[in-house]
């Protein structure tokens, strides 16, 4: 799979590049593409890629340098400056964790360059260090975390949350109990990158609560479950998507089964855009698409939108063609706030089991035209 992937994307860049006018819009993808948390690049890469892929000749002044990053903080910045200064990129996107994002977007937008994010959404970048230049086409951290703050809320009176202890761990945290009213059972923070979770097991066991919510994206969330579900503790597990997204699903197993999450898109979603996003990625990759895959590619189609109206080199104007958000996207509705983040439905899902695969299945809608809690520290207008 690893090969037909490389050779898949490999094929697909040259392609985009390949019909490039002489000044083509240049997009540095710097995204995870190994270690524990490749999946999640991975599909963040292909999902941008078959975007400029199914926008045919729409893309075709469109040219795409993709690099790993390793989940490294400091390669990201290498990269970016890289990018910046020989590659001349015009945009920057790809990054997947909220540290990196915090440590490349602030310099690349003040080099006055655009930045597009395809998943990290850290909240200083959504209030105090908004930008004019910097737009998430994914989520504010908390968003996700709100939804299932919402959904606990409504259903279990004793939770207790755990992330890990960074950014977006942090961010995730703060969202849940942002619209949890009932008690907190225990607050837990992890390690990043963290593969035992015996400890943490034992102390939710000990806490009395009825219902447990984690974000633990990528590596982190398919270890811990495979441990909880060894433990034989049975109180019930909820997340944002991210901990059971289609890139994680198949290698939890049957743990997840019934796991309740939140998402702004499922494979289930009832729009044109989203039905070809889905057929099209299963025809080139082999797989289903998750929630990365699905953001990544509204990043894409949103960049072949905004160059179809005003030329890069034009700040302001490509600007104004991005703020407009005029694309079909696989969420449906879509906007974007004062601070240039979204504005969208967040859904509730759970996972189910269609013939052999595991996936979601939308079960209720947390949140209509939701926003988050960081637009009015923004400065933008």
């Amino acid at each position: 799979m690893k090969k037909f992937l490389a050779a898949s994307v490999a094929a697909l860049a040259i392609s985009v590049a390949g019909v490039a006018a002489a000044d083509p819009i240049k997009v540095g993808v710097i995204t995870t593409l190994s270690g524990g948390g490749a999946g999640l690049g991975v599909d963040a890469r292909d999902g941008f890629l078959l975007a400029l892929k199914n926008a045919g000749d729409a893309a075709k002044d469109i040219e795409v340098v993709v690099e790993d990053d390793g989940q490294k903080p400091e390669l990201a910045v290498q990269i970016a400056d890289k990018m910046i200064q020989s590659d001349q990129v015009d945009i920057l996107t790809g990054i997947i964790w909220s540290n990196l994002a915090m440590a490349v977007v602030p310099s690349a937008v003040a080099q006055d360059k655009f930045y597009l994010s395809v998943n990290a959404g850290p909240s200083p970048l959504a209030g105090s260090q908004c930008h004019a230049n910097y737009f998430n086409v994914a989520y504010q951290n908390d968003n996700f975390h709100e939804a299932m703050g919402q959904y606990a809320n409504e259903t279990y009176k004793k939770t207790v949350i755990m992330a890990p202890n960074y950014p977006a761990g942090t961010d995730s945290l703060t969202g849940f109990k942002r619209y949890y009213k009932q008690e907190l059972a225990g607050e837990i923070y992890t390690q990043v990158g963290q593969t035992d979770y015996a400890a943490e097991i034992a102390q939710i066991r000990a806490s009395g609560a009825d219902s447990l919510f984690i974000f633990l994206p990528g590596g982190m969330g398919i270890s811990f479950m495979k441990q909880y579900a060894q433990s034989g503790v049975e109180i019930p597990v909820i997340g944002p998507g991210f901990s059971f997204s289609q890139d994680v699903l198949p290698a939890i197993g049957d743990a997840a089964l019934g796991v309740k999450n939140s998402a702004s898109w499922s494979q289930d979603v009832d729009n044109e855009a989203s039905k070809k996003f889905v057929e099209t990625f299963q025809a080139e990759y082999g797989r289903l698409p998750s929630i990365y895959a699905a953001q990544a590619y509204d990043t894409g189609s949103l960049i072949v939108s905004a160059a179809g109206k005003a030329s890069v080199k034009d700040a302001d104007a490509f600007r104004t063609a991005l703020k407009a958000a005029e694309f079909e996207s696989v969420r449906g509705k879509f906007s974007f706030n004062t601070n240039n983040h979204p504005i969208q439905d967040i859904y509730v899902r759970e996972v189910i089991k269609d013939g052999d695969v595991l996936t979601n299945k939308i079960i209720a809608t947390a949140f209509t035209d939701h926003g988050d809690a960081y637009a009015e520290q923004c400065a933008l207008k």
